[in-house]
């Protein structure tokens, strides 16, 4: 790395003598940027590149001050720098550098518009050693130097901005998330309220509030429990849970309020799916005819007393990515969550997830293994969601919240050194490596809901081998912590102090940007003094 940014600064240069080329920006609202508080003027300023999901940044305007020797070949559309004994080399449209001989990649090419160079914000961010803070609603870009003091620049939340980050955040900006559930009534709304909107608007609004006391940046809110909605729409139905009725309009849009109570204090909202489950009971006459259990029957599979979509067919795959993409394109949400819902987990030889039908009929590659052909359909859902959230609104993140353990070492040597009782490999066939390597997925939260003491899941081993999981990709790595189980008789959770040390070694490892808890009502009970605990932790941190 170090080698890596020794070469930046003759970069940048090369960046500013660019010839004109003939790339085309997107068109969108003007961005701002601000370097170590100062705002920086340009007479080409920064664009997203809707396809690619990028921001592009010019490189003159931070780099009129350095310096390099650079030649330029016209007929190779080459330019060679040359410093001491270092040689570099960078062809236009090509998406690696040359680097004394070994290439090293650029996330997008370099393009040239109205004559300056613009490069990738996460290149600016992770090579040349910048703290970047991006605001997509208020379209500005804070950008921090090494050399004032290591303390980023962070401008003021704007109420309903739904700022969200590019980079590893910094201590001001890290995520500090909270799960709110929707199923059973876990967090809101509670039963008490079905049928009434007032009272329904005003707990969640007393959530908020006494979430954002305790330092929470971000909510989490499960807006499709069970193949239902807690929105108008025109492909699911109203969820029950919003008045004990499944189906029945609740007479408002809890989806549309809670976004504009959240983004009002400046706050993120994250849209949480549940993509697989169908219903938490087995009985689909007590569900709507449009509900997916009573309008594709075939689609079914009834598994340890619930229902499930079958992911392996195609067909509901699609249906699922539709209902999704119904609230990308229709509500101002930051990101896109899915829970680790995918295959059912607890399969034994005497009862199984019955799929052998459609692991025969929608089998084009003609897997043999049907872990492997599971696997292969999960993929592929998880990467065609994530290629319609990009291409409707590059601003989204899409992240998912696997099991905390990918695999054993004693299954994979490549794997953790736990052992865990399952797995998300083996028992929900979630192959979260994959995301990762293809990036897929924008960030991932392991669900590490174990202790610093509990040996067999250790949660410093877990972290850090997540840690090293998303190192050297995009994708960034928050943990999701278990405040659920403070002060009770598990090992490790008779004290707060088991979270704030968690948060404290998360703090140590670079490679995590941040928390999210589970869940909320977890925090606002209060086990064990937490909220105090974790409200001076955030004040101080």
């Amino acid at each position: 790395m170090k080698f890596l940014r020794a070469w930046m600064i003759p970069l940048l240069i090369l960046m500013l003598i660019w010839p004109g080329g003939s790339a085309k920006a997107e068109s969108g609202d003007q961005i701002t940027i601000f370097l170590d508080g100062s705002i920086l003027q340009s007479d080409t300023p920064p664009y997203v590149k809707a396809k690619e999901n990028v921001t592009m940044v010019p490189l003159r305007i931070i780099s009129e001050s350095l310096g390099a020797h650079v030649t330029w070949s016209s007929t190779a559309k080459s330019a060679t720098i040359q410093k001491e004994e270092h040689e570099l080399i960078l062809v236009m449209g090509s998406n690696t550098a040359r680097v004394d001989g070994n290439d090293i990649s650029l996330d997008v090419s370099v393009e040239n518009i109205n004559g300056r160079t613009m490069v990738p914000l996460r290149f600016v961010s992770e090579q040349l050693g910048l703290s970047v803070i991006w605001n997509s609603a208020a379209k500005t870009i804070t950008l921090t130097t090494e050399s004032s003091n290591g303390d980023a620049v962070v401008l003021p939340p704007q109420p309903g901005s739904g700022a969200g980050t590019v980079t590893s955040p910094s201590a001001d900006q890290e995520m500090r998330g909270v799960w709110i559930s929707s199923v059973s009534n876990l967090d809101w709304p509670s039963k008490a309220s079905y049928g009434q909107i007032e009272k329904q608007k005003q707990e969640y609004i007393q959530l908020l509030d006494e979430v954002e006391a305790m330092g929470i940046n971000a909510v989490f809110v499960q807006v499709r429990p069970a193949a239902d909605s807690l929105y108008p729409s025109k492909l699911v139905p109203w969820s029950t849970y919003l008045t004990g009725a499944a189906g029945k309009d609740p007479g408002y849009d809890p989806l549309a309020f809670m976004i504009e109570e959240t983004h009002r204090r400046g706050i993120q909202f994250h849209a949480w799916f549940n993509p697989f489950r169908a219903s938490t009971g087995s009985d689909a006459s007590k569900l709507p005819a449009n509900h997916v259990a009573n309008a594709h029957k075939d689609w079914i599979v009834t598994f340890g007393g619930k229902m499930y979509i079958n992911p392996g067919i195609p067909e509901a795959r699609s249906h699922i990515i539709e209902a999704i993409m119904e609230v990308v394109n229709g509500y101002d949400i930051d990101g896109v969550h899915l829970d680790d819902y995918f295959y059912p987990t607890g399969e034994t030889t005497k009862s199984q997830f019955s799929d052998d039908a459609t692991f025969k009929l929608y089998n084009p590659n003609k897997i043999s293994n049907k872990g492997d052909w599971r696997r292969s359909n999960i993929n592929s859902f998880v990467q065609e969601l994530g290629e319609a959230i990009h291409q409707a609104k590059p601003d989204a993140a899409y992240g998912i919240s696997p099991f905390g353990v990918w695999r054993n070492k004693s299954s994979d040597l490549t794997g953790s050194d736990t052992k865990a009782g399952i797995t998300a490999y083996d028992s929900t066939y979630a192959d979260v490596r994959a995301w990762i390597k293809h990036e897929w997925i924008d960030y991932v939260v392991p669900q590490i809901y174990w202790s610093m003491s509990r040996q067999e899941v250790r949660y410093d081993i877990l972290a850090d081998w997540w840690a090293n999981e998303v190192r050297g990709t995009q994708v960034k790595l928050y943990i999701g912590h278990a405040p659920y189980k403070l002060a009770t008789p598990e090992i490790g959770w008779d004290s707060a102090g088991e979270i704030i040390s968690q948060l404290e070694y998360n703090r140590s490892n670079s490679g995590i940007s941040g928390s999210i808890f589970f869940s909320a009502k977890d925090l606002r009970r209060n086990p064990l003094g937490i909220i105090q605990r974790l409200t001076d932790y955030y004040r101080t941190h």
